[in-house]
């Protein structure tokens, strides 16, 4: 599992940015992004939905480095040989 690093943007109705970032475990970035979103959408109520769908939801991505697990593996591979 990798960890990607997603920014949201949108604009609310009083015309001011609305920013978030959330950190994501996942295989691949289309992954990393739709389980980011579902998180971010479900914190929001039915006003800010409705803002984020009329202006428009902007969506950064990008990995920030591998989980722990690769690095346990590789532990584990070094003490067995």
């Amino acid at each position: 599992m990798k960890t990607f690093e997603v920014h949201f943007r949108y604009q609310d109705r009083n015309e001011s940015a609305v920013e978030s970032t959330a950190k994501v475990d996942a295989s691949n970035l289309p992954g990393a992004v739709a389980k980011a979103t579902r998180e971010f959408v479900k914190g929001l109520d039915r006003k800010q939905r409705f803002d984020m769908n009329k202006s428009g939801l902007e969506i950064k991505a990008k990995p920030s480095g591998t989980a722990a697990e690769p690095e346990a593996k590789a532990s584990a591979d070094s003490a067995a040989g």
